[in-house]
C-alpha cells in the first residue's frame, strides 16, 4: 500500500511540475516567442505534440518553422506570420 501511495505522490509530482512551467519564453534577436504550455494542452491534448509519454521537447528554429509548430499552426488556425510568434 505504501508503495502505492509513493508512486500515486511521484505521478501527482511530475503532473504538478509539467504545469507549473506554464509558459515557456524562446529568446531570439527577431524578438521573442512565448509558448503557454497550459493553454495548447488544454486546446490540443498531449498526445498532439509528446508520443507516449510526455516529455520536454527540445525547440530550435527549424521545429519551429516546420512541424513541431509552424505546421501545426496553419491546419489548425494558428498564427503563422512572423510578428505574431515573435514580440519585440
Amino acid at each position: 500500500m505504501k508503495k502505492l501511495i509513493l508512486a500515486a505522490m511521484l505521478v501527482a509530482f511530475t503532473l504538478t511540475a509539467v504545469y507549473a512551467s506554464d509558459v515557456v519564453t524562446y529568446e531570439n534577436s527577431k524578438g521573442n516567442v512565448t509558448f503557454n504550455h497550459k493553454e495548447h494542452g488544454e486546446k490540443l491534448g498531449c498526445e498532439a505534440c509528446h508520443a507516449g509519454e510526455p516529455a520536454k521537447i527540445e525547440i530550435d528554429k527549424e521545429a519551429a518553422h516546420g512541424d513541431a509548430c509552424k505546421s501545426c499552426h496553419k491546419d489548425k488556425g494558428g498564427p503563422t506570420k512572423c510578428n505574431d510568434c515573435h514580440k519585440k
